[in-house]
């Protein structure tokens, strides 16, 4: 059975296992390929079994090398991990994500741009579909960092703060008859048909877009055929009758032919709330300048905004308490 000093040439033959060869694992591993070929023989001792062989074509793996290396891969993440969690400042910061064609993306260039550049890859951006990922992540020390909306969430390992309120627009096609509006109350909305295909039950977006749609009385379509933004784009461009929602932020690359508008919702205006979270035991250098950076760049909306009531309560509570990291 392998032990501790057994990591190296667990590293070693899993380099070599992807990458089929000794001088690419050498390479690869920043060591010379007869350190990387000793490795192994080390570790081929103590498990007490052959996990390669050398062919003319390259290194092949033995059917007990087969066997070991999914378990190989597990042991060199973990060490991976276990040296991220001491040595936090050593990476990337990681700040999960919900899509890299979000708001919250913006959110984060902002703070890349605020720092003078090193040249560095110093931010790490993670996507995934929310909170159902992103706080399983942050407990795990997997992420450093994520931007969603956290109404409801309630974690004593967690902290978070208001990062933006982002007004929400209609977008129309030009046979539309708010076509030619340049602003729309929400009760103006009323009997209207809005297709959200990206609202997936039980998520934090969804959640809040149902509100939206039981306090101004809009049917939402989510359940037909989607094949991406330019079927959604081309569907809403073409209905007389079908609008759908965007961000302020949030880019809406449309195909050049299509004529959408873009027609800004007032008294109120509705607000996706969008918080940073982080985890209370991260200790990243980074995630410091990023909790400040976000805190200044909040600003309350000067103007009367409509949100769910959990929303309002939880998005206040964070603006005064404010905790530390």
């Amino acid at each position: 059975m392998a032990g501790d000093a057994d990591v190296g040439g667990i590293r070693a033959f899993v380099a070599v296992a992807e990458l089929g060869r000794f001088g690419s694992a050498a390479d690869e591993l920043g060591i010379s390929q007869q350190a990387v070929s000793k490795r192994i023989s080390r570790l081929e001792d103590s498990l007490g079994v052959q996990l390669l062989r050398r062919g003319a074509s390259g290194t092949e793996l033995t059917a007990e090398g087969t066997t070991a290396l999914p378990h190989a891969r597990t042991v060199v993440d973990a060490v991976e991990r276990l040296t991220a969690a001491v040595d936090p400042c050593g990476r990337a910061l990681r700040v999960d994500v919900l899509g890299t064609r979000l708001s919250t993306v913006a959110l984060l260039r902002s703070f890349h741009d605020s720092r003078e550049s090193t040249g560095e890859r110093d931010i790490e951006i993670v996507t995934s579909d929310g909170l159902r990922s992103a706080v399983p992540a942050l407990l795990r020390g997997e992420v450093d960092a994520a931007y969603a909306r956290v109404s409801g969430l309630d974690s004593p390992q967690l902290a978070s703060t208001p990062a933006y309120l982002e007004p929400a627009y209609v977008l129309v096609g030009p046979r539309h008859p708010l076509a030619g509006r340049r602003h729309v109350t929400p009760t103006e909305l009323g009997g209207l048909r809005a297709w959200m295909p990206g609202n997936t039950p039980g998520s934090e977006w969804a959640e809040y877009w149902d509100e939206f749609a039981a306090r101004f009385d809009v049917g939402f379509e989510t359940e037909r055929p989607f094949f991406g933004m330019d079927h959604l784009f081309e569907e809403v461009a073409a209905a007389r009758d079908l609008v759908t929602f965007a961000g302020e932020v949030t880019p809406t690359h449309t195909p050049w032919h299509l004529e959408l508008t873009r027609v800004a919702l007032v008294d109120p205006v509705p607000v996706y709330p969008i918080s940073l979270i982080w985890s209370r035991s991260s200790r990243h250098a980074l995630l410091a300048q990023l909790v400040a950076h976000t805190r200044r760049r909040y600003h309350p909306p000067a103007e009367e905004v409509w949100m769910p009531d959990t929303d309002r309560v939880s998005v206040y509570r964070q603006a005064r308490l404010t905790p530390g990291i």
